[in-house]
């Protein structure tokens, strides 16, 4: 018949013990390998939350009307000679955090953001707001709470590693760019929609169609002739939203400050990575 021994029991413990121990220690190694998540930045369009929210949803439309598209189709040598402009275009776009205080065409903002309107979004729900600040006095508002966020970011959420690879920008939490930029744009996701009735619409893959569209008004400004950089202020969301007058179901995914490069603006001397090294042919 099996029997526990002294010193049998003391390894079983001393096991258990361990288990115990490592199970504990598991969420703080996480946590340390990876940077704390703004809980205003999730996505919400699981299919829980759809499913939670199902009585409150407005049933979608059955039947859109379809109509012909209409196609420009250029020549070979034409479409090569348009690519090619457009990628040598945008390959001149650089994150700039020295913007002149010149004011800048509204109707070019205007336009921009019209044209990262054009971005394709789950089921067409277009969940994107554009907010604009021209106003300095809230300037200075927005740029107090994110450099009041990002000095704690940067001396206790975002972690060694983090901060040693921003070295080379040679940036920190003072944003005088908040100030000087004629313009800025903060994005916000709208995780859910309202009919006309005041029932749910539910936004699909809404973090997504945001930053394709984001990635639209980045070319878009380029395009223009003015400079951004784009910023995530990190546990900045719900208090930039409330400061915005922006409701509960909108968050903010991003924040650019719009202008022209200051006449000291430099950068880092960066090269991007070559076509073999970012496409694969199968």
């Amino acid at each position: 018949m099996f029997s526990l021994t002294p010193g049998l029991v003391a390894v079983i413990c001393a096991f258990i013990l361990w288990i115990f121990d490592r199970k504990r220690r598991e969420p703080q190694a996480r946590a340390e390998a990876h940077p704390r998540v703004e809980e205003d930045l999730k996505d919400s369009t699981d299919l829980q939350q759809v499913e939670e929210d199902a009585d409150d949803l407005e049933e979608s439309e059955e039947s859109v009307e379809h109509i012909p598209f209409l196609h420009t189709r250029y020549s070979e040598k034409e479409m090569v000679k348009r690519s090619q402009e457009f990628y040598e275009l945008l390959n001149k776009r650089r994150s700039i955090r020295f913007i002149s205080n010149e004011q800048v065409p509204m109707e070019v903002i205007d336009n921009v953001i019209k044209t990262a309107g054009t971005a394709p979004s789950g089921a067409h729900t277009e969940p994107w707001t554009f907010v604009v600040v021209k106003d300095p006095a809230v300037k200075h508002q927005i740029r107090e709470v994110i450099e009041e966020e990002e000095e704690i970011n940067y001396m206790k959420r975002m972690g060694h590693r983090w901060v040693a690879d921003l070295r080379k920008l040679r940036t920190n939490w003072i944003k005088d760019y908040l100030d000087t930029a004629p313009v800025l744009i903060l994005i916000f996701k709208q995780v859910h929609g309202f009919t006309a009735n005041g029932k749910k619409k539910v936004h699909y893959y809404n973090e997504i169609s945001v930053s394709i569209a984001c990635g639209i008004l980045l070319a878009a400004l380029q395009n223009a002739g003015l400079v951004t950089v784009t910023t995530t202020p990190l546990n900045c969301g719900p208090r930039l939203r409330m400061l915005l007058g922006r409701p509960t179901h909108e968050k903010l995914l991003m924040l650019l400050p719009v202008g022209y490069p200051s006449k000291e603006a430099t950068v880092p001397h960066f090269t991007r990575k070559p076509l073999d090294q970012i496409m694969v042919t199968v």
